[in-house]
């Protein structure tokens, strides 16, 4: 919120902390049935991990008539890709590692399957206070299927203050650089590094000299 109150001058500003955001969706929706238009917000992309999906859900468990608009964003895989070259020029997957919502062996299983499949990977929510060894664990699935030489992308607060880009691999990865704030990108087969670029070949040197 501090990184966008600065263009919501005369706005009311309704805040709630974080793991509200059932409440914080039931409150939009409520002041929307009061009269008011109302933006719900959300970091990156509301449809991807965002505050989009719950209020849908919200508003069609409820069966309410009001007027939504999805407004795109920039997602964390879209601008650490940009910050590392480009990883995820073929076909990617995005985890998250966060057990709040969703059980670790459906998480478990869907990184197995991703990495079975030669996706790249990207995870979100690494890592929190609570959670110190989901990446830990997931890397360990990851190595099964990947060389360890394998690209492995880090990217701390993405365009923010703080910024920190980490290109390594998966033999050398740090998870002592990794926190709640990054967003980890692990390259598929094909992936490799050149200077400070992880690149990730679309397929065009197979049918066209260049």
């Amino acid at each position: 919120m501090n990184l966008i109150r600065p263009i919501l001058k005369n706005k009311e500003i309704i805040e709630s902390e974080i793991t509200n955001e059932v409440d914080r969706a039931e409150r939009a929706v409520l002041e929307v049935l009061n009269g008011k238009t109302v933006s719900l917000v959300s970091s990156g992309d509301s449809g991807i991990y965002g505050m989009a999906g719950l209020a849908l859900e919200i508003i069609s468990k409820k069966n309410i008539d009001i007027d939504v608009h999805v407004i795109p964003g920039i997602s964390a895989l879209n601008s650490a890709a940009a910050l590392l070259g480009s990883p995820i020029m073929n076909d990617f997957c995005s985890i998250s590692l966060s057990t709040n919502l969703t059980p670790w062996n459906i998480i478990e299983k869907r990184i197995m399957n991703a990495a079975e499949a030669d996706f790249v990977i990207i995870f979100y929510n690494p890592k929190s206070m609570r959670r110190q060894n989901g990446i830990v664990n997931a890397m360990e699935i990851i190595k099964r299927y990947r060389n360890e030489s394998t690209p492995v992308g880090i990217v701390k607060n993405a365009y923010r203050d703080g910024q920190e880009v980490i290109l390594t691999d998966i033999k050398s990865m740090d998870y002592n650089t990794i926190d709640m704030f990054s967003t980890v990108i692990i390259g598929n087969s094909q992936t490799y590094s050149y200077k400070d670029f992880m690149i990730t070949p679309r397929g065009y040197s197979k049918k066209y000299e260049y």
